[in-house]
C-alpha cells in the first residue's frame, strides 16, 4: 500500500503527517482496526460499541484535563487560547453530545458517571497525562495527536470507502461525526497547532532536531494506546 494512502486529512509533509509516516505499519494497525472495520461495515457487535462508548466518556474528561494542562504549559497567548476552546468544546459540548448520543445506546449519564474505568482507559490516559506533566507544551500535544487527527484520519477514509455501509447501519452516526467538515476543522486545527509548536521550539527542519526520534517515540506509543482501546472495546463482545 503507497505511503499516501496514510493520509486522507493532514498533509503528508506536514508534521503530523511526519510522525505518521515513522511508522506506518502501526498507524494501519491504529486507523484499520477490526473495531473501526466493525463501524464501517456495520457489523460490530453491539456490546463492543457499547464498552466503548462508556469508556469514552471517562476519556474525554482526561482529554479535557489534558487540553487544560496544555493551556497552562503554553506561553504564547496564541497557543493558550487554541487550548482553552479547545477545553471548551470537550466539557461545555463533546460531552453533552456524547452523554446524548449513549442514551440512544440505552446507557444513561448515571451509568456512565458509574462505570469504572478500563485498564486501557487508564493507561493511555495517564500516559498523556504524565507526557504533559514531565514533558514541555510540544511533548504533550504529540501525545494527545493521535487521537484528535487520527479520528478525522479515520472519518476521512471510511467517507471515500466505498465500501462504508450508510443505510442501515447502526453506527451511521459516529461515521458522519468524524468524516464531517466541523470535526475535520478540529483535526486540523490541532495539526496546524501542533505543527505552530514544534517550529518555535526546534526550528524550520524538526525532523533534522535531536528531539525528533524522542517525539516520535512518544507518538508512537500514544498509538499503540489507541490501538489498546479499540480492542478493549472488541473484547468486551461474548
Amino acid at each position: 500500500m503507497a505511503e499516501t494512502a496514510l493520509h486522507h486529512l493532514v498533509a503528508p509533509d506536514s508534521l503530523a503527517g511526519r510522525l505518521i509516516a515513522a511508522d506506518p505499519r502501526l498507524w494501519r494497525a491504529y486507523t484499520e482496526h477490526a473495531f473501526v472495520r466493525g463501524l464501517q461495515l456495520g457489523t460490530l457487535p453491539m456490546a463492543a460499541f457499547r464498552a466503548y462508548l462508556v469508556q469514552d466518556y471517562k476519556f474525554l474528561i482526561h482529554f479535557a484535563r489534558a487540553w487544560a494542562l496544555a493551556a497552562a504549559k503554553a506561553e504564547d497567548p496564541r497557543e493558550i487560547r487554541a487550548c482553552a476552546r479547545t477545553v471548551h468544546a470537550l466539557i461545555d459540548e463533546e460531552l453533552k453530545l456524547h452523554i446524548a448520543y449513549c442514551s440512544e445506546f440505552g446507557l444513561r449519564e448515571e451509568d456512565l458517571v458509574a462505570a469504572a474505568e478500563h485498564p486501557a482507559t487508564i493507561a493511555y490516559t495517564s500516559f498523556v497525562i504524565e507526557r504533559g506533566l514531565t514533558g514541555d507544551l510540544l511533548d504533550l500535544l504529540v501525545a494527545l495527536a493521535p487521537c484528535v487527527v487520527g479520528y478525522g484520519e479515520i472519518g476521512a477514509r471510511l467517507a471515500r470507502d466505498p465500501e462504508t455501509r450508510g443505510e442501515g447501519n447502526p453506527y451511521r452516526a459516529w461515521i458522519e461525526t468524524y468524516s464531517g467538515e466541523a470535526y475535520a476543522s478540529v483535526a486540523r486545527a490541532a495539526a496546524d497547532q501542533l505543527a505552530r509548536v514544534a517550529a518555535s521550539r526546534l526550528g524550520p527542519e524538526p525532523l533534522r532536531a535531536p528531539r525528533w526520534p524522542a517525539l516520535c517515540a512518544i507518538f508512537a506509543r500514544a498509538t499503540e494506546l489507541e490501538v489498546a482501546f479499540w480492542q478493549m472495546g472488541l473484547d468486551a463482545a461474548p
